[in-house]
């Protein structure tokens, strides 16, 4: 294949449109924070009117580089930057050395290639995500500068990973704030859906065009196989299972049964056929249905588990959201509490990043109250070692999930 073209002027650093911090604002991004908010920015006529994307050079009020960032000025999170370091020109070698860096660290932490490959602003590409699935990469790039050196992005991606198919999932909510256009398709390449991928000695699959998000969820990985490792002799429900992760990785940790619950049918189908290809379909029974509904209904016919995993969606996509959010938490718990044995255990986790670990305990807490249960939380734990937490952004502490030993 052809190089691809780099979306952006290599320009150098001296060079770049200058967007100014305003008088008095600039300490937060002194301390390394990695975003600038609009109203941190002296938003004279001219910055306004650079393109969304576009590759600028942070400044103090007083004149000081702070380093270089991608800016738009229609969003509230004005600026990412991409370097601190004031040399740095923002080309198709930067994007590529912030590849091979992901990727070495990867192949430190995982014998196989399936796992999160660029986790935004933890590895210096604020609003990149790409998943590898052996020889696909599945790609999303949520913001205007990002999309903007998409072609670098890709360009690297076959430096970096030759022989491998490329598909893009830029259909992500942010993106409409963005001002962009959604965009799901094959970029290099091509490979036959679902794509076959591996996770503790498991075999699963995924539909990287048609799926949530790119398709499979590694970062609950190590979740997944400490729930399986409480598992053996046990009834396990499994609800919002998607594509059967947890279900599948619980029968194989020696479940007698499990009941994996989820309201999408192409989600059900590839879990179906995770659980045939792992030898545990007669120990897994999966069943179409809105949770809070089916929970209703095992209360009312008394029916419990020993270990009952609630993975959710996000459920406060927004800070708008945050209240009815946290009332959700806390009736998902209650319910799902009803459904546990005595003496069983209860996983409850939040993807969403605008509930703190804080504000879920709480939240459980109460939920567990609700039902008259008692219970001792005995792990609290993230995502796995393949999303990196960026030590200034704690929004990237996405994930939380609390393992409660109920009484």
């Amino acid at each position: 294949m052809e190089p691809l073209p780099v979306a952006v002027d290599p320009t150098p650093p001296g060079r770049l449109p200058l967007v100014r911090l305003a008088r008095g604002r600039h300490g937060r991004v002194a301390a390394g924070h990695p975003w600038v908010f609009s109203n941190e920015i002296e938003m004279d006529a001219a910055t306004k009117a650079l393109p969304g994307g576009a590759i600028v050079r942070v400044v103090r009020s007083t004149g000081g580089v702070e380093g270089t960032a991608y800016f738009n000025p229609r969003t509230l999170i004005a600026a990412r930057f991409l370097s601190r370091n004031v040399d740095d020109t923002v080309d198709a070698a930067f994007v590529t050395a912030r590849v091979q860096r992901a990727a070495a660290l990867r192949d430190r932490l995982f014998a196989r290639p399936f796992y999160r490959l660029i986790h935004a602003e933890a590895d210096g590409l604020p609003g990149l995500i790409v998943d590898r699935y052996g020889a696909v990469l599945v790609v999303q790039t949520n913001t205007a500068g990002m999309d903007r050196l998409q072609p670098s992005i890709l360009s690297a991606l076959i430096d970096v990973f030759p022989g491998s198919a490329i598909a893009l999932r830029n259909d992500a909510p942010s993106r409409e704030q963005e001002g962009l256009g959604e965009e799901v398709r094959w970029a290099h390449g091509e490979a036959q859906l679902p794509l076959r991928l591996e996770e503790g000695g498991a075999v699963f699959f995924a539909d990287v065009l048609g799926g949530q998000k790119t398709g499979w969820f590694y970062d609950h990985r190590d979740n997944r196989s400490y729930s399986a490792s409480l598992s053996r002799g046990a009834s396990v429900l499994d609800l919002y299972c998607h594509t059967g992760g947890f279900a599948v990785q619980c029968a194989l940790g020696g479940a007698t049964s499990v009941v994996a619950v989820d309201r999408a049918e192409p989600a059900l189908t590839l879990a179906e056929l995770a659980a045939t290809e792992n030898g545990v379909s007669a120990r897994c029974t999966f069943q179409r249905g809105e949770v809070f509904e089916e929970l209703e209904r095992l209360a009312r016919e008394r029916r419990r588990f020993d270990v009952v995993i609630a993975d959710p969606p996000a459920f406060v996509k927004s800070k708008k959201d945050l209240e009815p959010g946290l009332r959700g938490y806390r009736k998902l718990t209650r319910l799902s509490a009803t459904a546990v044995t005595p003496r069983g255990l209860l996983l409850v986790a939040s993807c969403s990043h605008n509930v703190s670990m804080d504000a879920l305990i709480e939240q459980v807490g109460r939920g567990l109250r609700d039902a008259g249960r008692e219970g001792r939380i005995i792990r609290a734990a993230g995502a796995g070692a393949d999303h990196p937490v960026h030590p200034m952004l704690p929004e990237t502490a996405y994930l939380k999930a609390l393992t409660i030993a109920l009484d």
